[in-house]
């Protein structure tokens, strides 16, 4: 009889061509943890980086799982780091990031002491450093939080219970807004969801980052998949209990929303916006609901309606 122990949590850190100083930096924020060897499992998805770092990885942390793949984008590293994950919890870093430690500790906290848990979301930080906001609410299902709030985009501002995942997966060829399509139905399937306003972990800017490109085909892909993941949610939408309809469709607006503020951003082009404007409306995505899920929502709604508006928007954005 197998008695081993799971680990705590799962740390799944995906990484492509990145200096080892960084990804060193981004394992020590998880060995510095109060978390004990056992209670934690470290795997490292290398998405065919030109030189593997498993030398250097493994001197860090003898523990590390440490996979290598032919590059096939941040989607497919992680569905393969889920396939191998073994401990309760899971939370995924970028290899160019690090958990804030003081931070993390109190979302540890939780997920230690509150029972039950399936989730703990927290925030992101710019700086290393942060103040310990040690206040938390909850518990709520994830579909009251999605009703009501709105949701951390990134899939790296949460620690969750794996066996909630029920088959759940990133979307392999997505490049721009994978982490957008992945978290509402991540959320949707928790039943005790706690947020605290801790921020948690580092996000690194960097130049060359996936999310800071600015060639014109990378602008392209980043309008494509995020219509994309707009569609499949709306598609997911419609499957839905009535409940959870509602939170779904909410975060479908919002997106197409962003999707729009995106386009903006890219082109700073009053005719672009309008074509993806034309694009929302042949998916019956447009114009947005009448609701004020929040100011910044009302005030886009208002605005992009009018040519004025837009020129503010353009301007503005």
């Amino acid at each position: 009889m197998n008695s081993k122990k799971h680990p705590l949590v799962s740390f799944i850190i995906t990484t492509y061509n990145l200096p080892i100083e960084m990804l060193r930096e981004c394992v020590e924020s998880i060995t510095d943890l109060s978390l004990s060897v056992s209670e934690r499992e470290i795997i490292v998805i290398d998405d065919g980086s030109d030189f593997s770092p498993v030398n250097e990885l493994t001197e860090m942390a003898p523990d590390i799982i440490f996979v290598r793949q032919p590059n096939q984008g941040v989607s497919v590293a992680r569905n393969l780091g889920l396939k191998i994950a073994t401990g309760k919890f899971i939370q995924f870093v970028d290899g160019d990031d690090l958990l804030i430690n003081a931070p993390y500790e109190h979302c540890l906290d939780i997920v230690r002491y509150q029972e039950p848990v399936d989730m703990v979301m927290f925030r992101f930080s710019e700086s290393k450093e942060e103040p310990t906001d040690f206040s938390f609410t909850g518990p709520l299902t994830g579909q009251e939080y999605m009703a009501t709030k709105n949701l951390r985009a990134s899939v790296c501002c949460y620690i969750f219970r794996r066996d909630r995942l029920d088959g759940l997966c990133f979307t392999p060829g997505i490049v721009h807004g994978e982490d957008e399509e992945f978290t509402p139905q991540l959320v949707l399937k928790m039943h005790n969801v706690y947020s605290t306003d801790a921020k948690a972990y580092y996000y690194r800017k960097r130049n060359g980052s996936v999310t800071h490109t600015e060639s014109k085909e990378a602008k392209e892909k980043h309008i494509a998949d995020m219509l994309k993941v707009i569609l499949n949610l709306k598609a997911i939408a419609e499957k839905c209990d009535p409940l959870k309809k509602v939170s779904m469709e909410r975060r479908v607006a919002q997106l197409s929303m962003d999707f729009l503020i995106n386009v903006i951003r890219m082109t700073k082009s009053r005719s672009q916006l309008n074509k993806a404007i034309d694009l929302l409306k042949q998916h019956d995505l447009y114009p947005s609901p009448d609701e004020n899920y929040t100011k910044e929502y009302t005030i886009f709604r208002y605005l992009k309606q009018k040519k004025a508006g837009q020129l503010i928007l353009i301007a503005a954005l």
